[in-house]
């Protein structure tokens, strides 16, 4: 991670693979063994275990949304130490794409 932060300033990835899982598909008391669970966990979440591994500054914003209107998340990293980087940059984001009036059809504010 630190080689490619010499050449660019932020890495860009999707939060997740898929969109939301139905509940209960990453159920960490499923019928399968260690390994099984961490493959179906990897097989939903390949992105962000690099940034907990590395200790690399991460964050996820809700930047778009799936047609069934769940939240598709984008996650920024960047280099070491550029909390006050991603923040910027988030704070950014969220002026030109608001996401605070975002709901999904099914969501307590709907009530």
């Amino acid at each position: 991670m630190g080689r490619f932060f010499t050449e660019y300033d932020v890495l860009l990835t999707p939060t997740t693979n898929t969109p939301a899982p139905a509940l209960g598909v990453l159920d960490a008391d499923a019928d399968l063994d260690a390994e099984g669970w961490t493959r179906r966990i990897f097989d939903h979440c390949s992105f962000t275990p690099l940034l907990n591994a590395t200790g690399t500054p991460g964050i996820s914003l809700p930047l778009a949304q799936s047609t069934g209107g769940l939240p598709i998340g984008i996650q920024l990293a960047g280099p070491m130490c550029s909390e006050d980087l991603l923040l910027r940059l988030s704070a950014q984001l969220e002026n030109a794409l608001p996401w605070a009036g975002r709901r999904p059809p099914i969501h307590a504010a709907n009530r």
